[in-house]
């Protein structure tokens, strides 16, 4: 049984380039980040890696992707599922503002809780808790039973949507999910256990592999 769960954050966005909230709205990639997840594709590719099935948010950035990652596998066969589920955040009135522009607002501190807290929300916006509590069933009913037969997975997601995973499969409090960060472009690979633990980890950060 191989039960492989690859994840992959979805390369740099035009609205990361512009440092702004994104969240629901639907920007697509950078040049950079089609390039970033083209090189997700070759990573992949050296592992021999072949999926069965994959799974992306309803946004855009993600499925562009997915898209480019399979285009570099030659696996653009492979069934895909995209579900508003594994969406980003939902940042709501902080939607389409820059970092600097929410902190002059309502100023640097409080921007910094709604940012960096687990619990508490932006205004008309998601927690990652919130977060947290639609990833998680999603992930439960219908991503884990691919892998669990032993299928390869692949799941190209948000920074948050993946700190949402994160919290089952490291096994991470509030608090350590809260200061954890993955980078566009970041490829985590799990190979799980019958009982859906995690026997192994390895993470390939395209910023730490570019500078070795």
């Amino acid at each position: 049984m191989d039960r492989t769960l690859v994840v992959v954050r979805h390369g740099q966005s035009e609205w990361n380039l512009q440092n702004r909230f994104t969240g629901w709205k639907n920007p697509d990639l950078t040049p950079a980040g089609v390039e970033e997840a083209r090189i997700v594709g070759r990573e992949l590719k050296k592992l021999d890696l072949c999926f069965n099935i994959a799974f992306a948010s309803a946004l855009r950035r993600t499925q562009h992707t997915l898209a480019l990652i399979f285009k570099e596998l030659g696996q653009s066969s492979v069934p895909s599922i995209c579900d508003r589920a594994l969406n980003e955040r939902h940042y709501g009135d902080l939607s389409g503002l820059s970092k600097e522009e929410a902190s002059r607002q309502w100023g640097e501190e409080q921007v910094r809780l709604w940012r960096r807290s687990y619990d508490v929300r932006p205004p008309g916006g998601e927690s990652l808790k919130d977060t947290v509590a639609r990833v998680l069933p999603f992930y439960c009913q219908h991503i884990l039973p691919h892998a669990l037969r032993g299928e390869r997975v692949l799941v190209v997601a948000h920074g948050n949507s993946l700190r949402a995973l994160a919290m089952v499969l490291d096994r991470l409090t509030p608090d350590a999910v809260s200061s954890l960060e993955i980078a566009t472009g970041e490829i985590i690979i799990y190979q799980l256990n019958a009982d859906s633990t995690v026997a192994t980890k390895q993470v390939i950060d395209q910023q730490a592999t570019t500078h070795r």
